[in-house]
């Protein structure tokens, strides 16, 4: 299923792990081993949906890390179009540079919520809020070292996993084994996508490190994010095992029905669909839209 990928598994990235249990996230810092070149991977902008207040703790965190280590900021990296969490990545840009990349069928993500959340013609639908959009099988450089994305629709249509040597950041197309996938029921989403998703990845070599973006610790178990293929392929509960795509589609399409709609979907969407970037009234204030029974 793979096919012409760069996979370089002799490179091993020092990778710097920040959770936010607010939102059940992990964040990356991944740095290049033969330089001070590093990227950022799905930050977290805090917000406080009550009191309407967004805070930057986590966000600081990872700066924090990043100075005190002298590393130098080249990427900050969006997986997908999150649902669950807001994006610090201007804020973090701010701070420190480096370019904002995300999966060039971000236009689709725009296209669809830009209708739902009934975004002016200010709202520019053409990816331009970010610095790169990256296609199936683009390759780009942290320091000297080589990464590349690839296209991984189902939990959304933009969803991209990015291999950074033997490191790939999976983002929401998979959790641990024992959390097994995510969802596919948003707008754009499709069960039968992820699952052949979810089949490109495990055709990496199976010594392939995996980063999770989210972990829930089934069972009460601590957190953990990071796996391998082969554990993915022996031991993941949903496609593990050799299980079949029609059990996986029927499997999913069932429990994605009892699911409830992500507690910060809605300044989620709006936020990220702009690169992190808060949207404003006519007044020129930070402001997000409800929309009623659009979701």
């Amino acid at each position: 299923m793979m096919t012409d990928y760069p996979v370089t598994l002799g490179i091993k990235p020092e990778v710097k792990a920040f959770f936010d249990e607010a939102t059940n996230t992990i964040s990356y810092v991944v740095k290049d081993p033969a330089s001070r070149a590093c990227a950022v991977i799905d930050s977290v902008m805090d917000i406080d949906m009550a009191a309407g207040r967004i805070t930057y703790d986590h966000a600081d965190a990872m700066i924090a890390y990043i100075e005190q280590n002298g590393l130098r900021l080249e990427w900050i990296i969006e997986t997908h179009v999150h649902a669950d969490h807001l994006s610090a990545a201007p804020y973090i840009q701010d701070k420190l540079g480096g370019k904002i990349g995300i999966g060039d069928k971000i236009l689709v993500v725009q296209d669809t919520f830009g209708k739902i959340f009934n975004e002016g013609t200010e709202f520019q639908r053409d990816g331009s809020q970010f610095d790169a959009l990256f296609k199936d099988g683009d390759t780009y450089q942290i320091g000297s070292m080589p990464c590349f994305a690839m296209y991984t629709p189902g939990h959304t249509p933009a969803c991209m996993v990015h291999v950074i040597g033997d490191a790939a950041f999976v983002g929401d197309t998979l959790f641990m084994p024992d959390g097994g996938s995510a969802r596919a029921d948003f707008p754009g989403g499709d069960a039968g996508a992820l699952y052949d998703s979810i089949q490109k990845v495990l055709s990496l070599p199976d010594e392939m490190r995996l980063f999770m973006c989210h972990d829930y610790g089934p069972n009460g178990r601590d957190i953990q994010w990071e796996t391998t293929v082969a554990e993915e392929k022996a031991h993941n509960i949903h496609v593990g095992g050799g299980k079949t795509r029609e059990d996986f589609i029927k499997f999913r399409t069932e429990r994605d029905a009892t699911l409830a709609v992500p507690r910060l979907i809605i300044p989620s969407l709006q936020v990220n669909m702009r690169a992190g970037d808060l949207p404003k009234d006519r007044d020129g204030n930070l402001a997000i839209r409800v929309p009623i029974n659009k979701l």
